[in-house]
C-alpha cells in the first residue's frame, strides 16, 4: 500500500473525480486526498442535469455523489470553485487560480468537457443557453417553465442525446419547440437514419418540430432579447429563447500546457492515455470525459462522454493510482449510456462508429418502440440498444465481449432467447 505520507491530487470534483477519491479511501488510502473543482457545488452527477432534475421529478439534492459532509468525514480535502491554471510536472505541483501550489505523488485529472458554442452573431442576448453544470439546470429549468405558460417558443441547435432529451423536457413544461439539425435526422451519426427516424417520429407525436439539413447562422434580438433565429437556409423561426446543444469538448487546455500526448481530434480528442488510464506522465492518470484510452476489446481508442464512464474510470485509475508494479487494472467496460425521454426509455451499449458495421437488425416491433436493434459487422455484435426493452443490457455487453458470430436471422427473432447465442 501506498505510505501515509503521500499525496494524491485529483483535479475535477465531478463524478469520475469523486468516485476515484472514494476508491482511494475504500482501498486503504491513509494518504492526503486532495480533491479540486472550479464549481462551488460538491461532486454531483450530470444525467438528471437533462432528465429527472430538469422535469422535475428529482429534487436538487439528489443529484450529489455524495452528501457534503462526506468529504470531510473520510478525510478528502475538497477545494472548490478554484481552477487549477498550471500544471508543473517537473515540480510535481498544481497552481490553483488563487495561487495556492499544492505538491502531488500521483496525479489524476478528470477535467471533464464543456460545451461547444456556436460561432454566430447573437450569442451574447439573453435567453441563449447551454446545459452542462448544475447552474445551468437550473436556469434552463426556470425557462422552460416560463416558456410553458407563455406559450413561449425555444429553439435548439442540435438533435443529440442532450437536443432531445431537454425537447422533451420543454415540451413537458408545455413550451413550443423547434429543433435545428444539420444531418438528415436526430442522432444521425449514433445511430443511423433509420433508428434515428424513430426518434424524430416520437417527438413528432409530442409537438416537437424539426428543421433539418440546416444549420445556425445567427441570432436576432430587440432590447437584449433573443427574438428569432435563421438558418442557411434562409428560414427563420420565433424564438424566446436558444439552447447551443452542438457536443461538447474535452477539457485539455492543463493538460496541453504541460506537455502531456493528447489524442488526435479525428480520434475524439482528449488526453491520450493507456488500457491503464495512465497519460504520457507515468504519475498521472486522466478519466472521465477527457481521458481518449487504449480500449483493449475494441481494438482501438476511444473517449466516451456518458455517465457509465466517468461512474467507472474514476475508480479504476484510483486503483491503479495506488497500484505498486505499474500495472494495476485494465479499464475495458463497454460503452453504455441511457436516456429517457416521455415514455421512451433506452440503453445502448457497445460502439458501433459510422463505417465500422455492416448490418443493423431489430428484435421486436420498431413501429411499437419495444424492441432491440443490434449493429453487427461481419456477423459479430459491436453493439445493441433496448428501447422500452429490459433487463437485456447484461447479456447484450456479454455477445458483445464474446465476439461470437451470431446468424442475424435468429437474433432478429424475439422467440430465440438472447442467451442461447451466448452457449
Amino acid at each position: 500500500m501506498v505510505d501515509a505520507d503521500q499525496t494524491f491530487v485529483i483535479v475535477g470534483a465531478g463524478l469520475a473525480g469523486a468516485k476515484a477519491a472514494e476508491t482511494l479511501r475504500a482501498e486503504g488510502f491513509t494518504g492526503r486526498v486532495i480533491l479540486i473543482g472550479d464549481e462551488r457545488d460538491h461532486p454531483y452527477e450530470r444525467p438528471p442535469l437533462s432528465k429527472g432534475f430538469l422535469i422535475g421529478n428529482e429534487d436538487r439534492d439528489s443529484v450529489f455523489v455524495q452528501p457534503a459532509a462526506w468529504y470531510a468525514d473520510h478525510d478528502v480535502e475538497l477545494h472548490l470553485g478554484q481552477p487549477v491554471v498550471g500544471l508543473d510536472r517537473g515540480a510535481k505541483t498544481v497552481t490553483l487560480g488563487d495561487g495556492t501550489s499544492l505538491r502531488y505523488d500521483k496525479l489524476l485529472l478528470a477535467t471533464g468537457a464543456e460545451p461547444r458554442r456556436l460561432d454566430i452573431p447573437g450569442t451574447d442576448l439573453a435567453g441563449v443557453h447551454h446545459l452542462r453544470r448544475l447552474a445551468h439546470a437550473e436556469r434552463l429549468k426556470n425557462v422552460l417553465a416560463s416558456l410553458g405558460r407563455e406559450n413561449g417558443q425555444l429553439v435548439i441547435a442540435g438533435a443529440g442525446w442532450i437536443g432531445l432529451e431537454v425537447a422533451a423536457a420543454a415540451r413537458g413544461y408545455g413550451a413550443e419547440v423547434t429543433v435545428v439539425e444539420p444531418e438528415p435526422t436526430p442522432l444521425h451519426s449514433v445511430l443511423g437514419p433509420e433508428l434515428g427516424e424513430v426518434f424524430a417520429e416520437l417527438h413528432r407525436e409530442h409537438g416537437v418540430r424539426f428543421h433539418f439539413g440546416a444549420r445556425l447562422t445567427e441570432i436576432t434580438g430587440q432590447d437584449g432579447m433573443v427574438m428569432s433565429v435563421l438558418t442557411d437556409d434562409g428560414e427563420e423561426h420565433p424564438a424566446h429563447d436558444v439552447l447551443a446543444a452542438i457536443g461538447a469538448a474535452p477539457r485539455t487546455a492543463l493538460a496541453e500546457a504541460a506537455g502531456l500526448t493528447l489524442a488526435e481530434r479525428s480520434a475524439g480528442g482528449g488526453i491520450a492515455v493507456d488500457a491503464h488510464l495512465r497519460t504520457s506522465d507515468p504519475d498521472i492518470f486522466a478519466a472521465g470525459d477527457v481521458a481518449n484510452a487504449e480500449h483493449p476489446l475494441l481494438g482501438g481508442r476511444l473517449r466516451v462522454e456518458h455517465w457509465a464512464n466517468a461512474l467507472n474510470s474514476g475508480p479504476v485509475a484510483g486503483r491503479n493510482m495506488l497500484a505498486r508494479d505499474g500495472k494495476g487494472t485494465i479499464y475495458d467496460r463497454v460503452p453504455y449510456f441511457f436516456s429517457d425521454q416521455y415514455d421512451l426509455g433506452m440503453e445502448f451499449s457497445g460502439h458501433a462508429a459510422p463505417g465500422t458495421y455492416d448490418q443493423v437488425i431489430a428484435r421486436g416491433d420498431v413501429g411499437k418502440r419495444q424492441f432491440i436493434a443490434f449493429w453487427l459487422s461481419q456477423g459479430r455484435v459491436l453493439a445493441g440498444m433496448n428501447v422500452n426493452v429490459w433487463d437485456v443490457t447484461d447479456t447484450i455487453q456479454k455477445l458483445i465481449r464474446s465476439g461470437a458470430r451470431v446468424d442475424p436471422d435468429r437474433l432478429a427473432d424475439p422467440s430465440v432467447p438472447l442467451a442461447s447465442f451466448l452457449e
